[in-house]
């Protein structure tokens, strides 16, 4: 049995269940040293308590992207990774432990779609759907995003995109497409797992 197999685990606890979820966070930076910001990011995800590591992806290179009639400034490529856990903390907990995580590495957030130390997504939180906009699950355009789904792809091809498909296919259909968005993979780049 995969990781990806497994059951939520429900625990009572206080006389309620806390139920275990699968979370995807995508990884990426462009300014700076890279691959330190990276290991940074998934060093201080695993800190604190409330995450269980499950896997990490290859890193992989990316042009800067951003949705079509958006315009990027001039910027760097980004290193990228899908770093998948277990969880039983809710959402907005994951959600201000990512944002305190961008803050530390001195993410700036003057320019749309412009280059940062330090940018991460949460993807996916088990099958929790969400419109609330400070964080919209499943992320509303990982399913456009080359730097997520191949990624994800390395670690749980088989899971399901919700509304989109499966992430193997959609990574292989954004593959094909080539062009700017296409990942190249840096396989003379590796992070260390958490401890």
């Amino acid at each position: 049995m995969t990781a990806s197999d497994r059951m939520p685990d429900r625990t009572a606890t206080g006389g309620h269940m806390l139920v275990e979820h699968r979370v995807v966070f995508s990884l990426g930076s462009n300014l700076g040293d890279r691959l330190d910001n990276l290991q940074e990011a998934v060093d201080a995800l695993f800190d604190a308590p409330g995450l269980e590591f499950v896997a990490c992806s290859p890193v992989y290179e990316t042009a800067p992207f951003a949705p079509p009639g958006e315009t990027i400034p001039e910027q760097g490529d980004y290193l990228n990774i899908v770093v998948v856990a277990d969880t039983r903390l809710p959402p907005e907990n994951l959600l201000e432990r990512v944002l305190n995580i961008e803050n530390s590495l001195r993410r700036v957030r003057e320019v749309r779609w412009g280059p940062r130390t330090l940018d991460i997504d949460i993807v996916v939180f088990g099958d929790i759907s969400s419109d609330d906009p400070a964080l919209t699950l499943p992320h509303p355009r990982a399913h456009e995003r080359a730097f997520v789904l191949v990624p994800w792809a390395d670690i749980e091809p088989d899971v399901l995109l919700p509304g989109h498909g499966r992430v193997g296919d959609l990574a292989e259909a954004k593959q094909a497409e080539g062009g700017p968005s296409a990942c190249r993979r840096r396989d003379d780049l590796a992070l260390q797992q958490p401890a």
